[in-house]
C-alpha cells in the first residue's frame, strides 16, 4: 500500500506550515498540494486526487463548505476533513450535507489531527467533542432525517450562482468576478440579479450581511 496522500487548503501559510509538519510525522503520509483559496483547493484535488483533503471553512473566493461540495462531485473518492473555529450547529449541518465526513476544531487540531486524518483515511467519520456531543442529535447526524431535507433559499441556488454570491459578498466588482470565473460581465450581472431575487434580497450590503451570517465570508 501506498503513501497516504494529503491536500491542505487554508488561506494562512502559517497554519498550512504547522498543519504540514504535524501530518508528515508519518512516515506513510505525504503532503501533495497545498491551496490558499478555495478555487484553487478544487482544482489541485481534481490534479491530485488525494486521499484526503484537510479543508479550512472559511477561505476566500470560494469558502470551505462550496469548496467540499465542489470535490465531493468532481472527485468522489477523496475523503474530506473540515477545520473550523465554529461549533455551532448550522455549520455542522452544512458540512455533513456538502459531503465531509469529519469535522475538526482548529483549537484541537494539535492533538486530533493524526487521529482525524487516519479517521477520514478509512472512511470512517470523526468529530472533535464538543462537535460529537452535537451529534447525538438526529437532527445534525449524518443521515438524520432534518440533513437530508433542510431546505433553504441558500441551497436553491446553482453552484455557479453561489461562487458569484461569495465574491460578490467579498466586494469583488462585476469585471473582477467574470475574470475570476471566465464569464462575461453580462452573465455576472444576471447571476446577481437572480441571487437577489432567490435570497430576497435588495442591495449589496444585504448581500455582505446574508454571507456573513451564512458563514460564507468572514
Amino acid at each position: 500500500m501506498g503513501a497516504l496522500r494529503i491536500l491542505l487548503a487554508d488561506d494562512h501559510t502559517v497554519v498550512r506550515q504547522g498543519l504540514r509538519k504535524v501530518l508528515e510525522e508519518r512516515q506513510d503520509w505525504q503532503v501533495v498540494a497545498e491551496a490558499g483559496d478555495g478555487r484553487e483547493a478544487v482544482r489541485l484535488a481534481e490534479l491530485h486526487k488525494p486521499d484526503v483533503a484537510v479543508i479550512d471553512v472559511a477561505m476566500p473566493l470560494l469558502n470551505g463548505i462550496e469548496t467540499t461540495r465542489q470535490i465531493s462531485r468532481r472527485v468522489p473518492g477523496v475523503r474530506i476533513l473540515i477545520l473550523s473555529m465554529h461549533s455551532d450547529e448550522a455549520y455542522v449541518t452544512q458540512i455533513l450535507k456538502a459531503g465531509a465526513i469529519g469535522y475538526l476544531l482548529k483549537d484541537s487540531a494539535d492533538v486530533d489531527l493524526l487521529q482525524a486524518v487516519s479517521a477520514v483515511s478509512q472512511g470512517k467519520s470523526f468529530f472533535s467533542p464538543p462537535i460529537a456531543r452535537l451529534m447525538l442529535d438526529d437532527d445534525v447526524r449524518p443521515g438524520g432525517a432534518n440533513v437530508a431535507n433542510v431546505v433553504d433559499r441558500y441551497e436553491s441556488l446553482s453552484e455557479r450562482e453561489r461562487e458569484v454570491f461569495q465574491l460578490v459578498a467579498e466586494g469583488k466588482t462585476n469585471k473582477e468576478i467574470a475574470a475570476l470565473l471566465f464569464i462575461s460581465p453580462t452573465t455576472v450581472e444576471t447571476h446577481r440579479a437572480r441571487i437577489m431575487e432567490k435570497l430576497d434580497l435588495h442591495s449589496a450590503a444585504e448581500i455582505v450581511l446574508y454571507a456573513v451570517r451564512r458563514g460564507v465570508v468572514r
